[in-house]
């Protein structure tokens, strides 16, 4: 199934730990610390206050140290646009608009020169020829992580649990490219 198909299928709770997983695997883009999304994590489990931890969490990257540039404004945007309460129409909007966003993101720092003019509107579609090896491992974790909170049979803490784990490798792969381009610049 394609990622658009995916996202079209999940529910609410699946889509906003998708657009979650999404934005924490950006990240490092703005300088946040690997831990400073996992409360709003566990808000999704059922424990915590998932608008009081947003206001911390964008605080925080309010002042964190962000890499220039197209990468860093499409990671806010996506923390900006978080909804409170992550249900309703607009988390389908908000996880589909993480997934085109952490996308780009991954297409723009991807060292490949010809990575950035590939657009990724039809990789969520299916479409996979050409593809830098950055950009396609995000898609993969992205439809990894949604048959995974898709999966019942994993409960939905496991689930959840399973889902962090795959966006905590995604977004150590990014800070080691935000860091290796901060240090070609230096």
């Amino acid at each position: 199934m394609s990622l658009v198909e995916l996202i079209a299928q999940a529910d609410e709770r699946g889509l906003a730990a998708s657009g979650l997983a999404c934005l924490d695997r950006c990240v490092p883009v703005l300088g946040g610390d690997d831990d400073l999304l996992r409360p709003l994590w566990e808000s999704l489990a059922g424990g915590g206050d998932w608008a009081g931890e947003l206001a911390h969490a964008r605080a925080v990257l309010g002042t964190g140290t962000a890499a220039p540039g197209e990468a860093a404004v499409l990671t806010r945007r996506m923390l900006d646009a978080v909804p409170s309460p992550h249900s309703g129409v607009w988390v389908r909007k908000w996880a589909d608009g993480c997934s085109v966003a952490a996308l780009q993101v991954h297409r723009l720092l991807d060292a490949a020169p010809a990575a950035a003019a590939r657009p990724v509107t039809a990789r969520r579609e299916g479409r996979t020829d050409g593809m830098s090896p950055l950009v396609a491992a995000e898609l993969r974790r992205q439809i990894r992580i949604l048959e995974l909170l898709a999966d019942r049979g994993a409960g939905p803490a496991g689930g959840l649990r399973q889902a962090l784990d795959v966006s905590t490798e995604g977004r150590r792969v990014l800070r080691a490219v935000v860091s290796r381009r901060a240090r070609g610049r230096g």
